[in-house]
């Protein structure tokens, strides 16, 4: 089985210091966030930029800040947010895509997101899918429900996406797919032959899925975006503590954590 890759997904665009008075916020905490969970065993990360105010933005400046700090700091990969927040526009979003990053995340379809909509249009994905190609972004596909799949093959078929893909599966949030074994292996089992995949597990579904999917070859992602406890009533302390579960669960399963590099070979990133 190819080694672990763990991908720590460090802010997000919905979580507050009133939920983890841990959280970073400033280009400098993410970048040293980052730098922790690298040497946890982290090498990718997902990143969501924060304004002055600690609010969600999508500024390409700010994202730009972040990106040098974090190159500065560790060799993972960063791998920026173009979901942004809900109310954030395409053209918002698309910004850090700018950059040039190694990767970038690409939802593949439209779904509740709590009280919210999360919008990405067929147009919107095709607009997104062509950027980052023209750029030579991978592209993590972002999976909260089983048609995200098949709205990827479409944009596989229309020249826009690039085989072998890589697929996050997000699972657990409200109003969209749960997060239960079977529909991870439902997801799993309807990837093309030679695809790569992570599973995001919200909550107190971050655990499990993620033992799951380590016994299963997948991939996983952890991180304050997703879940903001260690265990049930308990706060974690950092994401490089969520990162260092992971990473050690792994090595006693018998599976090896990929470095970096490692992990951009197992991706395509590195001939």
């Amino acid at each position: 089985m190819e080694k672990l890759i763990i991908t720590a997904a460090l802010t997000g665009a919905e979580v507050t210091r009133e939920n983890q008075p841990a959280l970073p916020l400033t280009p400098d905490e993410i970048a040293a966030e980052a730098k922790a969970c690298c040497e946890a065993g982290a090498s990718i990360l997902h990143v969501h930029a924060r304004d002055e105010e600690g609010n969600p933005t999508q500024d390409r400046e700010v994202y730009r800040e972040i990106k040098e700090k974090i190159e500065a700091s560790c060799d993972a990969i960063f791998q920026p947010s173009t979901g942004g927040a809900v109310w954030h526009s395409p053209e918002e979003r698309l910004q850090p895509v700018e950059l040039n990053p190694e990767m970038a995340s690409l939802t593949s379809g439209t779904c509740n997101f709590g009280s919210e909509v999360f919008m990405n249009t067929e147009s919107m994905m095709e607009q997104f899918a062509a950027m980052m190609l023209e750029r030579n972004v991978k592209p993590e596909i972002e999976i909260f429900e089983r048609g995200f799949i098949v709205n990827a093959m479409k944009l596989v078929k229309k020249g826009l996406l690039k085989e072998p893909i890589h697929f996050d599966f997000v699972l657990g949030v409200p109003g969209a797919c749960p997060a239960t074994p079977e529909d991870l292996l439902a997801m799993k089992n309807a990837i093309p032959e030679g695809s790569t995949w992570t599973v995001a597990g919200i909550g107190r579904h971050e655990l499990p899925m993620s033992v799951m999917a380590i016994l299963l070859g997948g991939h996983v992602r952890v991180g304050f975006e997703d879940n903001v406890f260690y265990r049930k009533g308990e706060l974690a302390t950092s994401n490089a503590q969520l990162v260092e579960r992971i990473a050690r669960i792994s090595r006693e399963m018998g599976r090896e954590v990929a470095t970096p590099d490692e992990a951009r070979m197992i991706l395509g990133l590195k001939k």
